[in-house]
Formats: structure tokens, C-alpha cells, sequence
């Protein structure tokens, strides 16, 4: 069952950082405030930048030819024969 949880004395950077974050992922600070922790306590739970990361290195590891969306389209078809 969830708990609430009332800070007292953030330092008005770390209040500016995490309003900031909030505003660009869309999210209350409320629920800003739960992903930064379950970031840095929950080690199963892999940050977005870092999901972003290896999604980055996974496409550049892959050949440099470009796939068009029938190409694609093909392919699942085959596959699924």
C-alpha cells in the first residue's frame, strides 16, 4: 500500500531541478519525485536515459542499409509462414 511522504527544507536548486524535470517529462512533482527515487533505490529498474542509451547502441551496432517500411513488411510476413 503506498505511503505519503511530506519533505521539508529541499534547497531551492534541487526544488528547481526536479519542478524542471518535471515540466519536460509532462509529470506532477509528485510523480517526478517518485521516478528519481525509484531510480537511484530500485537497481532493477533501468533509468530512461540509459534504456535511451543502449536502444542508441543497439541501432548503431546494426548495418549502415536502410530498411524500407515494405521491406519490413515483407520480412513479417515471411516469418510468420
Amino acid at each position: 500500500m503506498p505511503t505519503t511522504l511530506t519533505l521539508k527544507n529541499i534547497p531551492d536548486e534541487v526544488y528547481e531541478r526536479l519542478k524542471d524535470s518535471a515540466e519536460s517529462h509532462r509529470r506532477s512533482l509528485n510523480s517526478e519525485a517518485i521516478v528519481c527515487l525509484e531510480t537511484v533505490l530500485l537497481p532493477g529498474r533501468i533509468a530512461p536515459a540509459e534504456r535511451l542509451a543502449r536502444a542508441r547502441a543497439l541501432r548503431n551496432a546494426l548495418p549502415k542499409a536502410k530498411f524500407r517500411a515494405r521491406d519490413i513488411d515483407a520480412m513479417k510476413r515471411e516469418g510468420r509462414q
